[in-house]
């Protein structure tokens, strides 16, 4: 999901219906802009400075006062230089030539070079967002004024209204279905479901209930020109030119490590302070970080969810050829897993699902997910790294299976 975040804009890319979604028609205007806006043009000191700050290349020219900057970049539409202040020593200054006049802006450094909040890799790659940016504004202030103000905005964007299939069966009823689908009370067999195909008609006729889903809106740098995919406009600028979901959108979600430290931090939040550890995005904006200490918890089980009693189970269902039978003996051993094991595992399934009805943005459809959860989710009872390999394509495919047939399986 993306969005313009230029001058305060930000919206939805989808449609809340996607039987509505009519394909937009992307307005060139703004990249047109861009297209025109001045190109930087480094104005370098002619001589060695002294002291010059190692991050600065030759277009800084020391201490030189406002006067002397502006005669240095007169008449040259993106010249630039910096400058160390004549009242504060220590201070540096990016003066830049635009609309004919002489503009100066207070620089930081702190690996990055900064402004406001973009962070650039380059003075080049700052002084080109600014001069596109202040272009486009002088430009086309009335139309950027226009589009913040468009109602659409006030419905789509931090929040849209998504239905979920939910199932009418409480826990209790469930866990006793369970039960009784495996024995009697008498330990004698009982019928078992032969077919897969008449329980998945029996959920056709679940309840549906609609709820509001908060997204998870983040600055984003996309690569290349990019269009906002619901208002169609161009989104400027070098870096930071939108916002996007973080969310179940995010490229690569389970597939992409968080760092390793601050994955840590949230397994000893948990470990303090249990359901009440703070994991929201304003601690923690990157998802990343909160998908691998799931991941985490469930590789440190003691007992897999996927519990050793029943491994091998799974592995010989994975084996059979048919898939209809396939998915019957799957269905089968997932009654022998104990209550606690079963349940979690079948609300993990659902969200895993989730993630795959967006693979389109995240890259995550079942089969990779399989991969991911395959090893995370079970293990062989022997700590064999033999049979850990052997095994690794039959993880990924029960977990695959799992995935793809939540709402038959649970």
């Amino acid at each position: 999901m993306a969005a313009s975040s230029n001058s305060s804009l930000s919206g939805s890319s989808v449609s809340s219906d996607a039987e509505e979604y009519q394909p937009p028609i992307w307005k060139s205007y703004l990249y047109q802009l861009q297209q025109e806006a001045p190109r930087p043009k480094r104005i370098i000191c002619p001589q060695e400075v002294e002291n010059r700050p190692k991050y600065y290349g030759r277009e800084f020219h020391g201490i030189i006062s406002r006067e002397q900057a502006d005669e240095i970049l007169a008449g040259v539409e993106g010249a630039y230089i910096l400058r160390e202040s004549q009242r504060q020593p220590g201070c540096y200054t990016l003066a830049l030539r635009f609309g004919n006049q002489t503009l100066n802006y207070r620089l930081f450094y702190d690996g990055k070079h900064f402004v406001g909040e973009k962070r650039f890799e380059s003075i080049h790659d700052l002084v080109t967002d600014g001069l596109i940016t202040l272009y486009i504004e002088t430009k086309a202030s009335e139309y950027i004024a226009k589009m913040t103000k468009n109602p659409i905005y006030e419905h789509i964007g931090y929040a849209t209204l998504l239905r979920e299939k939910v199932s009418r069966r409480l826990s209790r009823t469930k866990t006793e279905s369970r039960k009784a689908s495996v024995t009697s009370e008498e330990n004698t067999p009982v019928e078992k479901i032969t077919s897969l195909v008449r329980r998945a008609a029996l959920t056709q006729n679940d309840n549906h209930f609609n709820y509001e889903k908060a997204h998870n809106f983040k600055v984003y740098t996309f690569r290349g020109p990019h269009w906002c995919e619901y208002c169609a406009n161009f989104m400027w600028g070098l870096i930071a030119q939108g916002v996007r979901c973080s969310g179940l959108k995010s490229e690569g979600l389970y597939r992409v490590s968080g760092f390793t430290e601050h994955i840590e931090d949230v397994k000893m939040a948990f470990d303090r302070d249990g359901d009440k550890a703070d994991i929201s995005a304003n601690l923690y904006p990157d998802i990343n970080i909160i998908a691998g200490a799931l991941k985490l918890y469930f590789r440190d089980l003691p007992i897999p969810v996927i519990t050793y009693e029943t491994y091998s189970k799974f592995m010989e269902a994975a084996k059979i050829s048919n898939p209809d039978e396939r998915l019957e003996a799957v269905h089968e051993v997932l009654m022998l897993l104990p209550a606690a094991h079963y349940e979690t595992l079948r609300y993990l399934m659902i969200h895993l699902k989730k993630v795959t009805l967006n693979e389109k943005e995240n890259f995550m459809n079942s089969e990779n997910l399989g991969i991911v959860f395959g090893p995370t989710l079970m293990r062989p009872p022997e700590d064999s790294t033999l049979t850990t390999l052997n095994d690794m394509r039959y993880q990924k495919l029960i977990v695959q299976i799992l995935i793809e047939n939540e709402d038959v399986l649970f």
